[in-house]
C-alpha cells in the first residue's frame, strides 16, 4: 500500500476563519507555502509515495486555496528529491484539455519523472460555472447528484480525457467531440518550416497537432480519480486504467465499489482503488479527538456536508450512518489507536492507497509534522503488508 499526503490546501487556523474572508490575507498564505514546504520535505526524508492538491477557485472563506495545483506541484517537486506530486484534482469540465496535457507533461520533465495526473469532475458551482462558461451547457455537479447537469459534466469530463490522453500518447492528435474541435475548422497554415520540418499540415490546412513536450513516463503519468463514489465512475476507472480515490463511505458501499472496479478490470480486488482518510496522531486519544474537531470535523461539517458529501455515510439497507472512528473512516488517536484503525480498514478493505488528509492550518503546523512522522515511523511498521 503506497501513502500519499493530501491538501486542500487552506490558510488560516479555525478562529482566523470564522473572523471572516482570511483567503484575502497574503502573509497567511506565504505561511502555508512555507508550512508544506516543511511538510514536503519531512515526507521525502521519510520515504512517502507523494503529495496531492486540490484545484478550486474563489475560496474567500479560507478553505482549499488551490487554483493552480500545478504550480503547488512544482514548487514542491523543486525542494524535493524523490516524492511525486500530484493533483486530486484537475476539473477537466472546467479546463482546455491540450493546456492541461501540456501544463503535465511539463511539471513531468521538471520534476524528472515524478508527476502524477488526477483528474475531476468538479462540483462547486459557483467556481465551476464561471472558470468552464467557454463550454456550453456545462455546471459543477453535486456528489450523488444525477440530472441533465450531471451527464453533461461527466460527458465534458470523459471526452477532455479522452483528448488529454491522444496528445500524450500520438506523435499528431486531431479530435471530433461535442466540446471541443482540434482542429476547430479549416484552419489555414502554409509555413515552409512546417512543410520540411513538422507535420499535421495537408494543402495548406492544419489537419492535427502535435502536443508537446510528451511526458517523461511512458505511456503517461499514473492517472487518479478523487472523490469517486458512484458505480459508473468505479466502472469507468476501471475500463481506462485509473485508480479510483474513494472519499469516506460506509463499509458496505466502499466494499461493493471495489468489487466493481474488480468484476470490470479483471485485477484482484482493491487493485487500483485507494481511500481518503483523515490523519490526527496525538500523545492521548482525547488530545487527538479534539485536534480533530477543530481541523476536520470543523472543516467537513461546515464546507464539505452543505454539498451532500454526508450522505455516502449512510447504510444503504439499515440508514444507520457509520462511525468515523469504529469503521476505520478517519486515523484519529494515539499511535496505537491508529494503529488498530488501520488494521481493521486493511483487513475488510485491501485497497492499494491511502491519501492521508492534512488539514494545514488547521491543524498548528508542529502538530501536523508530528503526525507524519509518527504515522510513519510508527504506524505503518505494525500493520502487516502495508509498508
Amino acid at each position: 500500500m503506497k501513502v500519499s499526503l493530501f491538501y486542500l490546501p487552506s490558510v488560516g487556523n479555525r478562529s482566523q476563519i470564522e473572523a471572516g474572508r482570511v483567503g484575502l490575507r497574503g502573509d497567511l498564505y506565504d505561511q502555508m507555502l512555507r508550512e508544506i514546504s516543511a511538510q514536503a520535505k519531512l515526507a521525502d526524508d521519510l520515504g512517502y509515495d507523494s503529495m496531492s492538491f486540490t484545484e478550486h477557485h474563489f475560496h474567500v472563506e479560507g478553505f482549499e486555496l488551490s487554483n493552480n495545483p500545478v504550480l503547488l506541484d512544482l514548487f514542491i517537486g523543486m525542494q524535493t528529491k524523490r516524492l511525486r506530486v500530484g493533483q486530486l484534482g484537475i476539473v477537466l469540465p472546467s479546463q482546455n484539455p491540450i493546456r492541461v496535457a501540456e501544463d503535465i507533461a511539463m511539471l513531468d520533465h521538471m520534476t524528472g519523472g515524478r508527476a502524477n495526473a488526477g483528474f475531476a469532475r468538479g462540483y462547486q458551482r459557483r467556481w465551476v460555472d464561471i472558470m468552464a462558461q467557454q463550454t456550453h451547457g456545462i455546471h459543477g455537479a453535486l456528489p450523488h447528484q444525477h440530472d441533465e447537469i450531471d451527464t453533461a459534466n461527466r460527458a465534458a469530463f470523459e471526452e477532455n480525457f479522452r483528448i488529454i490522453k491522444q496528445a500524450w500518447t500520438q506523435d499528431f492528435s486531431s479530435f471530433q467531440g461535442k466540446y471541443w474541435r482540434i482542429p476547430p475548422g479549416e484552419t489555414p497554415w502554409t509555413l515552409d518550416a512546417t512543410r520540411n520540418w513538422g507535420g499535421g499540415v495537408e494543402n495548406g490546412i492544419v489537419k492535427a497537432v502535435s502536443v508537446v513536450p510528451k511526458p517523461v513516463q511512458k505511456p503517461h503519468p499514473p492517472v487518479f480519480q478523487p472523490f469517486a463514489s458512484s458505480e459508473r465512475s468505479i466502472r469507468w476507472c476501471a475500463q481506462e486504467g485509473v485508480t479510483a480515490i474513494l472519499p469516506p463511505l460506509h463499509p458496505k458501499l466502499e466494499y461493493r465499489l471495489c468489487e466493481v472496479y474488480a468484476e470490470v478490470s479483471g485485477k484482484p480486488i482493491g487493485e487500483g482503488m485507494g481511500v481518503l482518510r483523515d490523519l490526527v496522531i496525538a500523545d492521548t486519544e482525547d488530545e487527538a479527538r479534539n485536534l480533530w474537531r477543530e481541523s476536520g470535523y470543523f472543516c467537513g461539517h461546515n464546507w464539505f456536508e452543505p454539498f451532500g458529501f454526508s450522505q455516502g455515510l449512510i447504510d444503504p439497507e439499515t440508514r444507520e450512518e457509520a462511525d468515523v472512528f469504529k469503521d476505520g473512516l478517519a486515523l484519529v488517536g494515539t499511535v496505537d489507536g491508529v494503529t488498530r484503525q488501520l488494521e481493521q480498514m486493511a483487513k475488510r478493505l485491501p485497497v492499494r492507497w491511502i491519501f492521508a488528509w492534512m488539514y494545514n492550518s488547521l491543524l498548528p503546523h508542529e502538530r501536523l509534522m508530528k503526525s507524519i512522522e509518527l504515522f510513519w515511523t510508527k504506524v505503518l511498521p505494525r500493520v502487516a503488508n502495508l509498508k
